[in-house]
């Protein structure tokens, strides 16, 4: 998601850098390249323009031109313009006490609607709640058996009426179920269609008109662009949404439904779907979103997925020591299996400033390097653990005799994690401006490939490795 877009707002803001002052005509020139980037995500074109024509004021209106670094100055404004365009959003469920909170969700098939209610039944398990899925989608065949697969697989009670045709009335009783056997979250999975017909959304309507769910949420497939923004205006004319739900996130989208779907319909983005796992739910924040796009990473998104890992104590440390810089191997290791539950190692990359757009693809990380890292360092001593620093050319030859791999392999784990941990102490604490030009320093780094140990994939670091263990048995055979 958003990749081509990071990567054509990052060509446009480098040829702004190193004019020293740059004139209107320079801004009118960088805004047009701006509001093509947004119509190639398949962003509304009347969204692309008004976005362009705000930026481009607020960068004349201010002192842009004047200023020593006026492309630091148009990425804080194109930032702000993102945040505004996809917020406010508040992700946060409105529980209601002395009853069951009714949430709805509505949807075409194919969007992950089904699933989306698992999803979101295990979001809110999470915040100690008691949720009962109703599954009253009484047209997909199958898709009763699907939800109930579902709940078991997360522990959550499906309330089911068989045989029934009137969802109405199995909502109804879901929610009366709910009230009986303690349940404080309901969740209506509702009908979909493969198109909007006018008899799907006279029975959502009539349910939500019933059943005054607290939120009705809407489910739409990002894979989907315009077409997604289309039909939740459709939506929204019938049911009154409180937000929506935009699935396939992590896919190969071009993002342009995230971007249209507030501006268009005055609806808020609540959550989007990151992948296939039941975990993988994420509240939707502008801002991170719009910092992701820009380059600058996602570090709080990073955070919370490492603090999912832990209980509260070993959150609270992680987070301190990533603020100091204390992090050391041992820390690294630790959280090296931690870490395959966290995503892929491109997804974190991407969060991390300077890692966006396709530098992190560029390296074609495999996800098996986490073992290959994991021999390396249990190769370690504790002392070398804790102070990387001291590993020199002996003790570098050693480490990779130990864990079967190249002393090169050995020094960029150590140069990696260097950079990162350094990463997550300068971004702490840092302004808006500060964090800009960082991300543009960990940028031209990434650009420049400094992950060595990650560009393994059946190259020339695995023919190493087959070297190193030649040359050992040639020793061998010597003695």
């Amino acid at each position: 998601m958003f990749d081509s877009l990071t990567e054509r707002f990052g060509k446009v803001f480098r040829g702004l850098r190193g004019r020293g002052k740059i004139s209107e005509e320079n801004v009118a020139e960088a805004m047009r390249e701006v509001r093509t980037a947004l119509l190639e995500a398949d962003v509304n074109l009347q969204v692309a323009k008004e976005f362009c024509d705000d930026v481009q004021a607020q960068a004349i209106g201010a002192d842009v031109i004047h200023t020593l670094k006026p492309e630091q100055v148009i990425v804080k404004i194109v930032h702000d313009e993102l945040v505004q365009l996809m917020g406010p959003v508040d992700p946060r469920i409105p529980y209601i006490a002395g009853g069951p909170t009714v949430l709805m969700l509505a949807g075409l098939q194919g969007s992950g609607k089904t699933t989306t209610c698992a999803k979101l039944a295990k979001h809110v398990m999470a915040k100690a709640k008691r949720p009962l899925l109703v599954a009253a989608d009484l047209k997909r065949p199958a898709a009763i058996d699907q939800l109930e697969v579902l709940g078991e697989q997360i522990g959550a009670q499906v309330y089911t009426e068989r045989g029934h045709v009137n969802a109405v009335k199995v909502c109804r009783n879901g929610i009366s179920a709910a009230r009986k056997t303690d349940r404080d979250v309901v969740i209506l999975d509702t009908a979909g269609r493969l198109a909007i017909d006018e008899e799907m959304m006279a029975e959502v309507a009539k349910i939500a008109g019933v059943c005054t769910p607290n939120q009705i949420y809407l489910v739409l497939d990002a894979m989907t662009g315009q077409d997604a923004v289309a039909t939740a205006k459709v939506f929204n004319e019938r049911l009154e949404l409180d937000g929506c739900i935009l699935t396939k996130l992590d896919s190969d989208t071009r993002g342009g439904a995230a971007l249209s779907l507030k501006k268009v319909t005055g609806k808020p983005i609540k959550f989007v779907g990151m992948g296939e796992k039941l975990e993988a739910l994420e509240p939707f924040h502008p801002e991170r979103v719009a910092g992701s796009i820009l380059g600058m990473g996602d570090m709080l998104t990073l955070v919370e997925k490492a603090q999912e890992q832990y209980d509260a104590d070993e959150a609270d440390k992680l987070q301190r020591k990533m603020a100091k810089g204390d992090l050391t191997l041992d820390d690294f290791l630790a959280q090296m299996k931690k870490v395959r539950q966290m995503g892929s190692m491109k997804d974190i990359l991407k969060k991390l400033p300077g890692f966006g757009g396709g530098a992190a693809t560029d390296m074609n990380i495999e996800d098996g390097e986490i073992d290959r890292m994991e021999a390396i360092v249990l190769s370690m001593t504790k002392k070398e653990r804790d102070n990387p620093s001291i590993i020199d050319t002996s003790r570098r030859r050693r480490i990779a005799r130990g864990s079967g791999a190249d002393p090169q392999d050995v020094s960029g784990l150590v140069k990696v994690f260097g950079q990162m941990r350094d990463a997550m102490k300068a971004m702490s604490g840092m302004s808006m401006m500060q964090r800009m030009k960082f991300s543009s320093q960990m940028s031209q780094m990434a650009s420049q490939g400094v992950m060595p140990t990650l560009k393994t994939k059946g190259g020339a670091a695995t023919r190493r490795r087959v070297h190193t263990k030649d040359k050992r048995k040639a020793r061998k055979r010597k003695r």
